[in-house]
């Protein structure tokens, strides 16, 4: 393992930001810190560059005891969300500075800053201030800058935050290609549920200073620990007691609703309603099926809304899909995921 974390705990004041966590993190994977804001996620990063001292517990990066090494020592690359970068530098100058201080010589210096250059795709821009650069452009340059000192952990602290959704898209599917090419161990820490789905290769789900649980996206997504997982990872609805995601709900068209149905008292049984609402999305069709004291949210395809003709009025019955993934449903109940 690369990053090892044991038993860390931190506290600001009264308030727990970490609370006895304990995790590891493979050698030469992308692994995202994935959570709602201030679930901890930014402070254990913080933890593990050394900009943060845990109150207790242990940080090993590659074997060695880092929990009382100062940042300078970790040999950690650090990207925040606010680029910080140095104004008055050009492009290249910024992406050489850890190098100058580390007093490498001048020729290493320009070799590496060119190899950047080229893989994040800045080699026109070398002569440019960062006010010049467009946000995805100056990120890049803050990622060419952490890779410059060659690190054993690339630390990315919501690398893409602070851009619009597109360039945030662009970036993200830039970064596993650049991975993908250059396999150092990385974490990165955002609230993006689709963005940790998308570029990591392990997830590990963080919510007030606790771990709920450490997986692929598959392993996530398709086998929820608990119910919070659940909810976090994709819109969830209440269905016989039990959540299901809204995509996963089989629907059977009945005649009319019958006067009662034993099947329904059963946790994650069968239940009947009456479809009260109905959005067409896209290529989606959102339904929302009053069924006793649960409101259901459905979601299937245009061509399955025409075929089974699904409109407001219409009796139907609704039960999770075969191998679909449910998850005991906590009070009171999230209809979909936080931003």
């Amino acid at each position: 393992m690369s990053i090892e974390i044991r038993n860390v705990r931190k506290t600001f004041g009264d308030f727990v930001a970490l609370d006895d966590v304990s995790v590891s993190v493979p050698t030469g994977r992308l692994t995202a810190l994935l959570g709602p804001s201030g679930g901890g996620k930014s402070t254990l990063l913080r933890v593990v560059a050394g900009l943060e001292v845990p109150d207790s517990g242990a940080i090993e990066i590659e074997g060695r005891d880092a929990t009382n090494l100062p940042a300078r020592r970790r040999n950690v690359g650090f990207v925040f969300q606010h680029y910080a970068a140095f104004k008055h530098l050009s492009v290249a100058r910024n992406v050489a500075f850890g190098l100058e201080i580390r007093r490498t010589p001048k020729a290493e210096i320009a070799e590496r800053v060119d190899e950047l250059l080229r893989l994040v795709h800045l080699e026109s821009f070398a002569h440019r201030l960062p006010s010049q650069l467009s946000g995805g452009q100056r990120q890049r340059m803050a990622l060419a800058r952490a890779l410059a000192i060659r690190p054993s952990v690339l630390l990315l602290d919501e690398p893409f935050g602070a851009l619009d959704a597109k360039v945030r898209k662009e970036l993200r599917d830039w970064l596993r290609r650049l991975h993908d090419e250059i396999p150092v161990t990385t974490v990165f820490v955002t609230h993006d549920q689709e963005e940790a789905l998308e570029v990591a290769d392990e997830i590990v789900v963080v919510n007030e200073g606790r771990i709920e649980q450490v997986g692929t996206p598959d392993d996530l997504y398709d086998r929820p620990a608990n119910d919070f997982v659940m909810g976090f990872l994709g819109p969830v609805t209440r269905l016989g007691g039990v959540l299901v995601r809204p995509h996963d709900v089989h629907v059977e068209v009945l005649a009319s609703v019958p006067a009662s149905d034993d099947a329904s008292s059963r946790p994650g049984g069968p239940v009947t309603g009456v479809v009260t609402r109905t959005t067409r999305v896209g290529f989606e069709v959102r339904a929302e099926v009053s069924a006793g004291d649960e409101v259901v949210s459905v979601v299937v395809t245009r061509a399955e809304a025409r075929t089974l003709g699904l409109a407001a009025g219409v009796a139907v019955r609704l039960a999770p899909a075969q191998g679909a993934p449910t998850a005991p449903a906590a009070e009171p109940v999230a209809a979909a995921a936080p931003a």
